[in-house]
């Protein structure tokens, strides 16, 4: 479980977004950021029981910084308002597929997959998909996958197609999922859940969910 100080930071984050603010308010940063990075060495610590290849994680190697990169965005604010992590054996940097936790009041997911693969990743993925339709539908359609991840895979217009991508024919069984830009499945989490006791256990079991989809989209990248 999270500590309920560690939301609340992150909601007068939000409100005084500088660094003037964050400067007076540093020691109370870390305090929350070793209280975030407590909890995510414990899901790395229960899931690599899962999914041995996240053993050698620690909680550092998953974590994102709170500085914003603003060299070409118009939001000039210095700091996320968010606490993020990426649980990938290759790194939280890494392209390939994984597991996120997002950390932000009221607007807290859990999820992961691949996200923005580039060109050829992305049509390999696709090429999976294609060749191996009834498997993939299989990974999406388990009632483990569908009882965590209700809404099934992310569809929105950022991340989809409005044609069909080069190659594949608007008749194929797997158009709507060959139209993704992305392959991520999400699912919110409320600020309840954040400081339950059964917080570690929620998560990995959404990761759990996730597993054989990520399995699935490392092998495509891989082959």
């Amino acid at each position: 479980m999270l500590q309920p100080s560690t939301l609340q930071f992150l909601k007068q984050l939000k409100k005084n977004n500088s660094k003037e603010w964050f400067d007076k308010n540093r020691k109370q940063y870390e305090v929350e950021k070793n209280d975030f990075a407590s909890f995510v060495q414990n899901v790395v610590d229960k899931f690599c029981k899962t999914d041995t290849a996240l053993s050698s994680l620690t909680a550092k190697d998953c974590m994102f910084r709170i500085n914003r990169d603003v060299r070409f965005s118009k939001d000039k604010s210095p700091y996320k308002t968010n606490m993020g992590a990426y649980f990938n054996a290759a790194g939280k940097n890494s392209m390939t597929s994984g597991y996120y936790l997002h950390i932000s009041p009221s607007e807290s997911f859990v999820g992961g997959g691949m996200y923005n693969p580039d060109a050829e990743a992305l049509k390999k993925i696709r090429q999976e998909i294609d060749y191996n339709f009834n498997e993939f539908n299989s990974i999406i359609s388990n009632k483990k996958f569908k009882a965590v991840y209700t809404k099934g895979l992310s569809n929105n217009d950022e991340i989809k197609l409005s044609r069909p991508p080069k190659s594949y024919d608007e008749n194929n069984k797997a158009i709507e999922f060959l139209k993704l830009k992305s392959i991520v499945a999400t699912t919110p989490l409320t600020d309840e859940q954040l400081t339950d006791k059964a917080f570690s256990l929620t998560i990995v079991k959404a990761f759990e969910a996730l597993q054989p989809l990520v399995i699935f989209l490392n092998k495509a990248v891989k082959d």
